[in-house]
């Protein structure tokens, strides 16, 4: 794994008036990982409702405080966690937050994890028990660094030593995904099957077994994110809907509701708290196709 610490980025949003103290994002693309850190300095406490994504998230929490995890499993409480591709938005607590926040593609969680995609599920894993007490030392050497930049090397460092590249995917599966990203979500499973050689069922069983989700499943992510991208542009849902590949303005409000616990019209980034814009703008399409572009 190549992550490449950059120095904190900064703006009007970012400063001490909006009450956060945000970093990054620190990332090298072709390393299939990102980071960026945030500390709640205002005193707000932290209550995020993430939206479903298409990549893998490790959050690992510094400052002493729990992180209150509430998924459709039922309601966590841990120092950190870590989530497979989920189908659902997932609800994250806590009075004091001070993070640094991991996001994987599939791929590189394969092998950096040392789990099988199948059995992270879709729900919310403690990190202590995917590494440990090692985890533990992590966060106690986060809290003592003085700046972001010693944070993401300290994080670079812990994830590089997990790192096995001989976990690797079947170079179909990896084709499959990428192809379903590439399209923005637009795929036919048969036919992607058949591009690549293998039969729908093969594809469907290895797909799931290395990714997580079925082929299906990930197109349906991978849609709702381009559609995400759309209405926090503040582009009609219906204009989304059309570029996006739904078949009218009411399956776009199903998806929304299953990945985002919301509808179109709410998901405006004037609805949305300081540290949820910040968490997007740093995100970007990181990991996902920015599809076509979306307007009039």
């Amino acid at each position: 794994m190549n992550l490449v610490p950059r120095s904190k980025t900064t703006s009007p949003n970012h400063g001490p008036g909006s009450g956060w103290d945000f970093a990054g994002p620190s990332a090298a693309a072709r390393s299939g990982a990102a980071m960026i850190g945030y500390r709640d300095v205002g005193g707000t406490g932290l209550d995020l409702r993430v939206a479903a994504t298409t990549a893998v998230a490790v959050v690992i929490e510094f400052g002493g405080a729990e992180l209150i995890v509430g998924d459709d499993d039922g309601r966590q409480v841990s120092g950190g966690f870590v989530v497979g591709l989920p189908l659902t938005a997932t609800r994250i607590r806590t009075r004091h937050a001070e993070c640094v926040e991991v996001r994987l593609s599939p791929i590189q969680a394969h092998a950096l994890l040392g789990v099988a995609a199948t059995d992270l599920g879709q729900g919310v894993v403690p990190l202590d028990e995917l590494w440990g007490s090692q985890v533990q030392r992590l966060r106690e050497r986060l809290a003592a660094a003085r700046s972001w930049e010693e944070r993401f090397a300290l994080t670079t460092s812990f994830l590089a030593q997990r790192d096995r590249p001989t976990r690797t995917l079947d170079p179909e599966v990896i084709a499959a995904w990428h192809h379903i990203l590439a399209s923005g979500g637009q795929v036919k499973v048969g036919e992607l099957a058949e591009s690549l050689g293998w039969s729908r069922k093969r594809l469907w069983a290895r797909f799931e077994s290395q990714i997580g989700l079925t082929p299906k499943r990930a197109a349906m992510l991978v849609r709702f994110r381009c559609a995400v991208v759309g209405l926090l542009a503040g582009r009609p849902a219906a204009d989304v809907a059309a570029v996006c590949g739904y078949t009218d303005q009411a399956h776009l409000s199903r998806d929304m509701a299953i990945f985002a616990d919301r509808t179109p019209g709410a998901l405006h980034a004037g609805n949305l708290p300081v540290i949820a814009l910040e968490r997007y703008r740093a995100w970007g399409t990181f990991f996902q196709s920015p599809g076509r572009p979306i307007g009039r």
